[in-house]
């Protein structure tokens, strides 16, 4: 069959070139439409049916479907279009640019996540709509690095997407079928500045603050020791203190200290429980300082902790095609998204956890050809006709 697509190669090379950076912060922050368009245009020349999804005026999401598009039952394959900023003063190549060194291929999104959709189209650029009894769908998304803004469209929509679902976030090709959540919380201590030869002049932010960090780690000891998951390498879940400020002088009652906070929860814990649970701590702590009060808000709306079954039937046919059995990470994914969708699913795709967010991130041209192999055997399974 002549070839439609690039060489996978030349398609990572293409999808790198185009930055598609995303950050809370606005000074990082770009649009992502030059890649979407240019998955689109490779996705139609394989007789896709390509849809654009807006997530924003220079953002959105693409749904692209080979088959027939009212089936709920095919396989999905999708990815995020995004990277996260990056420090060139730290890279020793191009970051938008693929070198070719030691086997593997550098460059900003070779493995977070760009060069899975090279693989992915490069897979299913063998078959046509006629060989087809269930639909392959590829998604990409936007702003996986930061707001989850493009996989929260696709609940919000309710849109019926298939019923497998993988997402090529690094693995080293091994199947994920849990992760822990993801939460940010900024917890801020308001009190009144005043000479500090009296205290009674002020309220000081950051004696309440001192009440505070006790309960949050007494919080904490309560958490790990009521939850426990053994397939975790952190069995357990974390709440990190990850920054303080409060305070300009010596000689001057603190009148604001703010802290800030990520929890990971294991599966089967809540999201806003957890929120309801630390702001009623905090409140209740804060009781015995009178004059200081308490501002509490949620730096994103966090990601729900993922879990799938052992049993299941994608988790099964990924474990017999990679030869490795299913496990857990600590990181978020779009995930549990998919699964609110009503699909199984699961994380898996090749490069490293460790290369993502890196200078001189790396995909191993080794896992290449294996990723090609695994998602044609996944397509031939639950999408060709016997």
């Amino acid at each position: 069959m002549e070839k439609r697509i690039p060489d996978i190669l030349s398609m990572i090379r293409t999808l790198v070139g185009c930055s598609s950076i995303s950050s809370v912060d606005p000074r990082y922050d770009q649009s992502n439409l030059g890649v979407i368009h240019i998955l689109a245009e490779w996705a139609e020349a394989l007789g896709f049916k390509v849809s654009l999804y807006p997530v924003s005026e220079q953002k959105s999401n693409l749904i692209a479907t080979l088959g027939d598009p009212e089936s709920c039952n095919g396989l999905v394959l999708s990815g995020h279009t995004d990277t996260v900023p990056f420090d060139e003063s730290l890279w020793t190549v191009d970051p938008f640019d693929v070198t070719e060194y030691n086997n593997r291929y550098y460059g900003l999104g070779t493995t977070d996540m760009k060069s899975f959709f090279a693989l992915v189209l490069d897979a299913v650029s063998c078959y046509s709509k006629k060989e087809l009894r269930e639909p392959i769908t590829v998604i990409a998304t936007a702003d996986e690095e930061s707001t989850m803004a493009g996989a929260k469209l696709l609940v919000e929509k309710g849109l019926k997407l298939g019923r497998y679902a993988v997402i090529g976030e690094p693995t080293d090709l091994q199947p994920i079928r849990m992760h822990k959540g993801v939460m940010m919380e900024s917890i801020v201590i308001n009190g009144k500045a005043g000479h500090s030869s009296d205290p009674t002049l002020g309220a000081n932010a950051i004696e309440g603050m001192h009440s505070v960090l006790s309960e949050l780690l007494t919080w904490r000891q309560e958490l790990q020791q009521k939850y426990h998951n053994p397939n975790f390498k952190v069995g357990m879940p974390t709440l990190n203190l990850g920054s303080i400020r409060g305070g300009d002088n010596p000689n001057r009652i603190c009148p604001h200290c703010e802290t800030q906070i990520d929890i990971r929860p294991l599966p089967g814990m809540d999201l806003e429980e957890l929120r309801c649970s630390l702001k009623e701590r905090i409140e209740t702590i804060l009781k015995f300082h009178p004059k200081l009060s308490v501002e509490i808000e949620s730096l994103s709306s966090g990601v729900p902790a993922f879990e799938i079954p052992e049993s299941s039937t994608l988790v099964t046919m990924c474990e017999r095609l990679t030869g490795k059995a299913s496990g857990s990470v600590a990181f978020g994914t779009e995930a549990p998204y998919f699964s609110q969708l009503g699909m199984e699913t699961v994380i898996m795709g090749p490069g490293s956890i460790n290369q993502a967010h890196q200078a001189d991130e790396y995909l191993p041209m080794d896992q290449i050809l294996p990723t090609v192999e695994v998602v044609r055997h996944l397509v031939n399974q639950f999408c060709r006709n016997k």
